[in-house]
């Protein structure tokens, strides 16, 4: 089992996740982060702290294409390992759905 990042963090980006993960597998997107799957080590830390919501162990329901998001981004994204900026408006893109379809970048975060 990996743990992984849904559609939930688009444009909301709190990066609580990344200050409890003890193996730094969060990678930084342009307005979302993902999950290596094969560094992250299972131990749950990270699924409590997001505001959000938007980290899921991959045995959850309907998970597999967000598992292959992460997968394949967190090999060309940059690794995080601290909190960086929140995105000014993430608190009004919580609650809103179908943000992969409207809001998905595949470019690059700045990472730290």
């Amino acid at each position: 089992m990996t743990y992984v990042v849904t559609e939930a963090c688009i444009r909301c980006k709190f990066q609580d996740c990344v200050e409890v993960c003890p193996v730094d597998c969060f990678y930084e997107g342009e307005n979302m982060l993902v999950i290596h799957p094969d560094e992250c080590i299972d131990c749950g830390v990270c699924e409590p702290e997001c505001p959000v919501e938007a980290i899921v162990p991959d045995t959850a329901g309907n998970v597999t294409n967000w598992l292959e998001v992460n997968r394949k981004f967190a090999e060309s994204w940059p690794n995080i390992t601290r909190k960086g900026e929140v995105p000014a408006d993430a608190d009004a893109h919580r609650e809103e759905t179908g943000k992969f379809e409207k809001f998905f970048s595949d470019k690059p975060g700045k990472g730290t």
